[in-house]
């Protein structure tokens, strides 16, 4: 190689490979990526939010969308917050906004009512002593990439930066942040029907 220190220095090599695409706030990931990836998705969608509720915004067609894979043997599921948790609360406190967080993961749960398929969607509520971490990160997952929000301070999800990632291996950062989510989900208790 002629030039092997700038080519390091500008081709990304290993796991920072896994690194789609930036974005400085959720809001300014394209609806067209959300909306791509929940249409290419074939095994899993894993929507780790913890109100989620900007989806039935954003994607105007979320439910059919949602439909359609759950009957092609897609699975789906929703790890919320609870909505009459203690952290739910404090993290109203600290949002101070109009829309509460309680509210936004009831219009989630009226949305998955819609469904008409509860039987095939998976949902629950992160467990309580988890839920500080759930409130704090959101990890959306679409078989192999993921959109991923760490919250900051006082921001509402929309002001938070969102990661793109795509697996390229294993021990990845899309790795790291699948497995938190799957912890999550294994201690979080199902939503009551």
């Amino acid at each position: 190689m002629i030039w092997p220190k700038v080519v390091q220095d500008r081709v990304k090599s290993g796991h920072d490979r896994e690194l789609v695409q930036a974005y400085p706030y959720r809001s300014a990931c394209p609806s067209t990526v959300w909306g791509g990836l929940g249409e290419g998705a074939t095994e899993q969608i894993f929507l780790a939010g913890y109100t989620n509720y900007f989806l039935w915004l954003d994607q105007p067609a979320f439910v059919d969308t949602l439909r359609r894979k759950i009957d092609t043997g897609c699975r789906v599921r929703f790890l919320l917050g609870d909505p009459d948790g203690e952290v739910t609360r404090q993290r109203e406190m600290v949002e101070d906004v109009a829309l509460s967080v309680s509210t936004r993961v009831r219009i989630t749960l009226e949305h998955l009512g819609r469904l008409g398929v509860a039987s095939r969607v998976e949902a629950r509520f992160s467990n309580q002593e988890d839920a500080v971490n759930h409130v704090s990160l959101s990890v959306f997952r679409f078989d192999q990439d993921a959109l991923v929000t760490p919250h900051l301070a006082r921001l509402v999800g929309h002001d938070s930066p969102l990661l793109h990632l795509r697996r390229q291996g294993d021990g990845g950062m899309f790795d790291r942040f699948a497995e938190h989510a799957e912890e999550l989900w294994s201690r979080a208790v199902p939503v009551p029907v």
